[in-house]
């Protein structure tokens, strides 16, 4: 059975955009943790993404000044399948996505029994808070950032249960990034 994985990344305060939906904040560039994101972007897999993470990451990742300055990162970007999940949207134009209008619950759990690599989702608060509360995701994936926003918007908005996660690894970064990986608790 495929995998959900939810790569976020936060502030300290637990925010994964500001108030006015920027994460500029969570680009840093540091060789250790550019090799890093260079290797999860050449692990294969299909990328989820809600339309407001599907709009940002289109209008940069397909562009030749993001070839040029992460050219590891955007081919990784340009050329995974992608799905975008989006009530609006009447097309997907990036390369290699489609576009799922239904319920996405439903379409996650019809995606997992499907054959193929792991799904990870970047960004998208609202579809990890849809998703984490219908326990659908396997494996979080969460880089604190040493920045404190004190607003914004958090991931889990809307989670009307606790959920019990366990911690299965940790990384700190010379930039001071900590990666924190969960997974639910059985």
């Amino acid at each position: 059975m495929r995998r959900v994985i939810a790569f976020e990344q936060v502030s300290l305060d637990g925010y994964f955009a500001d108030v006015n939906g920027d994460i500029s904040w969570a680009h840093k560039q540091d060789a250790e943790w550019n090799a890093f994101v260079g290797g999860n972007a050449t692990g294969g897999g299909q990328l989820l993404f809600g339309r407001k993470t599907y709009e940002l990451m289109v209008s940069y990742w397909p562009t030749p000044a993001a070839i040029k300055n992460d050219p590891t990162v955007a081919q990784g970007m340009n050329n995974l399948p992608k799905v975008v999940f989006s009530r609006t949207l009447d097309k997907a134009s990036w390369h290699n996505t489609k576009l799922v209008k239904g319920e996405i619950a439903a379409a996650i759990r019809r995606m997992k029994q499907e054959p193929g690599k792991d799904m990870v989702i970047l960004g998208s608060g609202s579809i990890v808070s849809q998703l984490a509360q219908q326990g659908l995701i396997d494996e979080y994936l969460i880089v604190v950032n040493p920045v404190i926003l004190g607003k914004g918007r958090t991931m889990f908005d809307g989670v009307k249960e606790m959920r019990t996660l366990k911690l299965t690894k940790t990384r700190t970064f010379g930039n001071g990034n900590v990666l924190l990986c969960y997974e639910p608790r059985a």
